[in-house]
């Protein structure tokens, strides 16, 4: 595999952006690129730009950028790195792709998107260069056939996690073509230049993670009805108290986006019609109308969650499912937890909370159970 000495990364999202802002952490210049807007914002009108300002053409990129440089927790070690990141659009600057060293692909999660953007970039890469794809669940292989023979053993996909600065791990997915060698040196690049934890996954409905993850998680919203939990007391005992990260279920579904989980959990009902628990994957109707509201997360700022502001001060709401109506959040009282917090060993603090007889208890076993049994069953 040549050096990765320059970057690309296509489409200027959340995700795009922050994997953006990871390789200019890795000390690698990268180019940042998307659509070029079809229509003026008032602001821009008030300046008197145009569609062809290049400020115009290259908006979304550098709102991508700009959004990098706000993120928190922040997606980029230093601010000054971002002097590491150029801004452009698909239109003007796919010439430029003929410098770069590797290109990763982080648009929607649309096979036939993906795969015309993939035509259009083709023509462009320089031999050698890389071309992957961060598509967290669709067919590697399907966007691999649409590629000119000669680059398909460069090919494969790059599933980073959000947010990728802070997220170890990182999925690697070879296609039927994708050459064995220059797979095994690109895991070893990821490994000690982005500092990643790389696990090879086969080209399967959401690969590894997502597909037990997703599981997991929709699983638990199952569990908490048939428990008679609420959002708050789910979180509680699916953090740290389960070696979980503390933004646990509904917290992690607000920084996802409830949009982003819907489209996971489609891809893996559609896409494994002999999954033995294939129902799972079904949202339950009031999170599908929480998605029809528009309640979607972070990133419409409210979701399970919304931060308001009451007689000056910022409180946090929770919604209920029954109602889809946000309420003030209340504590989680469980007794147990009081004691997991004291034990330092994460075997040892899932033992004491599933064995615990109570509905925490009850509720955290049944929740890992399941999940267990999903997975030996695989």
């Amino acid at each position: 595999m040549p050096p990765i000495r320059k970057a690309a990364v296509l489409g200027a999202g959340v995700m795009g952006s922050a994997i953006a802002a990871h390789l200019a952490n890795a000390g690698i210049p990268c180019l940042l690129l998307d659509i070029v807007p079809r229509e003026l914002t008032e602001d821009e009108k008030k300046k008197g730009l145009t569609l062809e300002s290049p400020q115009v053409r290259n908006r979304f990129a550098q709102n991508g950028l700009q959004n990098a440089l706000k993120a928190s927790p922040a997606a980029f070690a230093h601010k000054s790195l971002a002097r590491l990141v150029t801004p452009g659009n698909f239109e003007d600057d796919l010439p430029k792709l003929a410098e770069v060293d590797w290109v990763v692909e982080a648009v929607v999660e649309r096979l036939d998107i993906k795969v015309s953007l993939f035509e259009k970039v083709a023509p462009h890469l320089k031999p050698g260069a890389l071309l992957t794809t961060n598509t967290s669940g669709l067919s590697v292989n399907a966007m691999a056939e649409a590629l000119p023979e000669e680059l398909r053993p460069r090919f494969f996909g790059t599933h980073f996690f959000n947010p990728p600065r802070y997220m170890h791990l990182l999925e690697l997915i070879p296609a039927r073509e994708t050459a064995p060698e220059l797979l095994r040196e690109f895991a070893a690049f990821a490994e000690k230049r982005l500092g990643k934890g790389v696990v090879y996954a086969k080209d399967t409905p959401n690969f590894i993670a997502n597909r037990i993850g997703v599981f997991s998680m929709l699983y638990i919203l199952r569990a908490m009805e048939k428990h008679g939990l609420t959002v708050e007391q789910v979180d509680a005992l699916t953090g740290p108290a389960l070696a979980r990260p503390k933004s646990a279920t509904f917290r992690t579904a607000d920084l996802v986006g409830l949009d982003v989980l819907a489209h996971v959990a489609r891809t893996q009902y559609e896409g494994a019609p002999d999954d033995e628990r294939r129902e799972v994957f079904e949202l339950p109707g009031w999170l599908q109308k929480m998605i029809e509201k528009g309640l979607l997360g972070m990133k419409t700022k409210a979701g399970f969650y919304k931060r308001v502001k009451e007689n000056g001060k910022k409180t946090t709401l929770v919604i209920d499912p029954a109602t889809l109506e946000y309420r003030p959040k209340a504590k989680a009282d469980f007794p147990v937890l009081a004691e997991t917090k004291t034990i330092d060993d994460p075997a040892a603090r899932v033992a004491r909370l599933v064995a615990d007889k109570s509905p925490a208890g009850a509720f955290a076993w049944d929740i890992l159970a399941e999940t267990l049994l999903y997975c030996a069953r695989r």
